[in-house]
């Protein structure tokens, strides 16, 4: 069996459905903070496959761009979100209505 332009997409949409569950359904930013990943990670799938197929290795540059990008992201979200359940012993999003209180 030879992987597909049709696999890679369709693995990519189901991680993009996964990671959109996580954000639409989970209350805890820390779920949502990584559902998001997930979701970048199915962009950066299909950017892949493209430049795989067209032979073009500006979506590569663009997937390894967006893995700094969301290397960057995580390091300084989750410094944020820490800080955020130290003040408040919690990260619902429901509760983080305000900033400060």
């Amino acid at each position: 069996v030879t992987v597909g332009l049709t696999h890679y997409l369709a693995l990519a949409a189901a991680l993009f459905l996964v990671g959109m569950a996580g954000v639409l359904i989970r209350r805890n930013s820390l779920i949502m903070f990584m559902s998001i990943e997930i979701m970048l990670g199915a962009a950066n799938i299909v950017f892949a496959a493209y430049a795989r197929l067209h032979g073009d290795l500006a979506g590569h540059v663009f997937v390894l761009m967006v893995f700094a990008v969301a290397a960057a992201e995580a390091a300084i979200g989750l410094a944020i979100l820490v800080e955020i359940y130290r003040l408040r012993r919690s990260v619902n999003v429901d509760d983080l209505n305000t900033l400060m209180e």
